[in-house]
């Protein structure tokens, strides 16, 4: 793969375009990458990968920077400090934005912010067709690659609609078709089920799904965690501008976690002591313990030797997954 575009001169300069293999998808690396706004630090030395062909979450809680990190990944804010790599392009501390201005690597990336913001009295086709053109696209990719978005998102019966009719989950559904207008090689998706009904959040959850089979990265940001563990490869947690976790797929990593519940708690918390299974407090549950298991039968296997054990429990419920039990947990560190 051709070496890493170093962006540390003008603001609308590079010191090359990037080759047809820095164009090839090898995912976003993230380095140390610090911002801040005034006094408040947005991002605290962020560092992780999201390879190519998999969907990576940024989850954390209101204020834990997902949004400013999104926003340096896409080009539109430099960096204090650090580097972003994404695909060739770099960003770092001396660079300007990671785009650096030039039409190649502008095409690399696919941005759909939290909110849809377009001028409400151009119709759907027309929104996207402005995008493809700005993306450099001529006029019969733009036509191709308009219908088969709408169709995809199903607007197809709002082509012809200006966007001012949409409903805020169409507005959705529309800036996920303006992201994917010229083919990005690495999507950034901020908060995209947002205003999204159960099926069109199912329907989005296939979308990404197939991007990735064909090799895109996709990065993104959402508080739909019972959802986003359906589908994503990794999660990278994120707390008070940093980086604090990064969670595989819980068959990967051992089990879940499972809460329990008993009329003596303290009877509960010796019983698992003695029989050597770690256990802590459930955050925002008094009186329930969190334990890891494989599945159901490890929970059934508990439960039998608690009933033997005189351990009247009253909960064995699994969580909805490690990506709530860490989030839970970094929301206690508020």
């Amino acid at each position: 793969m051709a070496e890493d575009l170093e962006l540390d001169q003008a603001p609308d300069r590079c010191e090359a375009e990037p080759s047809a293999d820095a164009l090839g998808v090898s995912g976003v690396h993230v380095v140390g990458l610090q911002r801040s706004f005034g006094s408040v630090k947005a991002i605290d030395d962020v560092s992780f990968t999201a390879p190519r062909g998999a969907v990576t979450a940024l989850v954390g809680p209101s204020g834990a920077g997902k949004t400013t990190l999104l926003l340096i990944l896409a080009g539109l804010l430099a960096p204090d400090k650090g580097k972003a790599t994404i695909s060739g392009a770099v960003s770092s501390s001396t660079a300007e934005p990671l785009v650096c201005g030039t039409q190649a690597a502008r095409s690399l990336i696919g941005w759909m912010p939290d909110v849809f913001g377009t001028w409400e009295a151009l119709t759907a086709r027309e929104i996207l067709a402005t995008f493809g053109a700005a993306q450099g696209l001529d006029k019969s990719t733009i036509a191709q690659r308009t219908e088969l978005l709408l169709k995809q998102v199903h607007l197809t019966d709002y082509a012809t609609s200006p966007a001012r009719v949409l409903s805020r989950g169409q507005k959705q559904r529309l800036g996920l078709a303006r992201a994917l207008i010229h083919d990005p090689a690495v999507i950034l998706l901020d908060e995209p089920a947002s205003g999204l009904d159960p099926r069109s959040r199912v329907e989005l959850r296939d979308i990404l799904r197939g991007l990735a089979e064909q090799g895109k990265t996709i990065l993104i940001s959402s508080h739909i965690l019972s959802e986003l563990e359906e589908f994503i490869d990794q999660a990278i947690f994120l707390s008070k501008g940093r980086t604090v976790e990064v969670a595989e797929p819980e068959e990967e990593n051992g089990g879940r976690g499972w809460r329990l519940g008993a009329i003596d708690p303290s009877a509960l918390r010796a019983f698992l002591t003695a029989s050597d299974i770690p256990w802590r407090d459930s955050p925002g549950r008094a009186g329930e313990v969190t334990v890891q298991l494989r599945g159901p039968e490890s929970a059934s296997q508990l439960l039998l030797a608690a009933v033997a054990a005189d351990v009247p429990l009253h909960t064995i419920a699994p969580l909805s997954g490690r990506l709530e039990e860490t989030y839970l947990q970094l929301n206690e560190e508020r």
